[in-house]
């Protein structure tokens, strides 16, 4: 067994004793494997081991990456960087879904540019919950602003938040940014916006992953653990 699928076996492993231990099952978590720090070998060994979920957070390297492993059909892109407008028409019909929607401009340039495909495109709103000035995301404050635009989009499906805990934080700082994620996108489903089922919490990365799932998480984003 290579060293990549040892580490996603046991990856595999502790996800499933999160979930239980948060009252779900495994297979309510999808492993994303972040591939920005690896090349298409090593993104083919995890394919060979079962991984069929992959992210990188820049559009080129997507598209890169994409090209020279073309032969995996059934292999999920995700988005997880910030999206300029200009490079939405390299991606948003390539992915199954954007983790990184922070702002109305880039919801109105991606619903314009799916109604154009005749597509619609799954996304995430990336929010900012711990409010750390270093993290991207669109402020607390800011989601409602944000809903009043939303909603006037009809090519964009609002699956869920996703959001980025402050690395090295003590557990309890990190249950509190999971679990106001998990509330925030409550909240958001509640209001009943027809293309914003909010299903999805996209949280929890190599160092707090466990913990995340423990709260709620559906998509964890790992990158280091997977490929060290």
């Amino acid at each position: 067994m290579s060293k990549i699928s040892e580490n996603l076996r046991e990856i595999n492993e502790r996800i499933a004793g999160a979930a239980e231990r948060g009252g779900r099952r495994r297979e309510d978590v999808r492993l994303v494997c972040v591939s920005k720090t690896v090349g298409p070998d090593e993104v083919r060994e995890a394919y060979a081991a079962g991984q069929r979920d992959f992210a990188e957070n820049r559009v080129q390297k997507l598209v890169e990456k994409q090209a020279a492993l073309q032969d995996l059909r059934d292999v999920n892109w995700h988005l997880i960087g910030q999206l300029q407008t200009n490079k939405i028409k390299y991606c948003a019909d390539k992915v199954v879904m954007i983790h990184s929607l922070d702002r109305p401009e880039l919801a109105a340039a991606i619903d314009k540019f799916a109604a154009k495909k005749g597509i619609t495109v799954d996304c995430l709103l990336e929010v900012n919950v711990s409010g750390e000035e270093s993290k991207t995301g669109l402020p607390l404050l800011g989601v409602d602003a944000f809903l009043e635009e939303f909603v006037k989009t009809s090519r964009i499906r609002l699956r869920g938040v996703m959001t980025m805990a402050p690395e090295g934080a003590p557990e309890g700082v990190l249950r509190s940014v999971f679990a106001g994620a998990a509330e925030l996108a409550d909240k958001i489903r509640r209001m009943g916006i027809p293309n914003a089922p909010m299903g999805e919490l996209s949280m929890g990365m190599s160092g707090d992953y466990e913990i995340a799932v423990e709260e709620g998480a559906t998509l964890v984003r790992i990158g280091t653990a997977v490929f060290r």
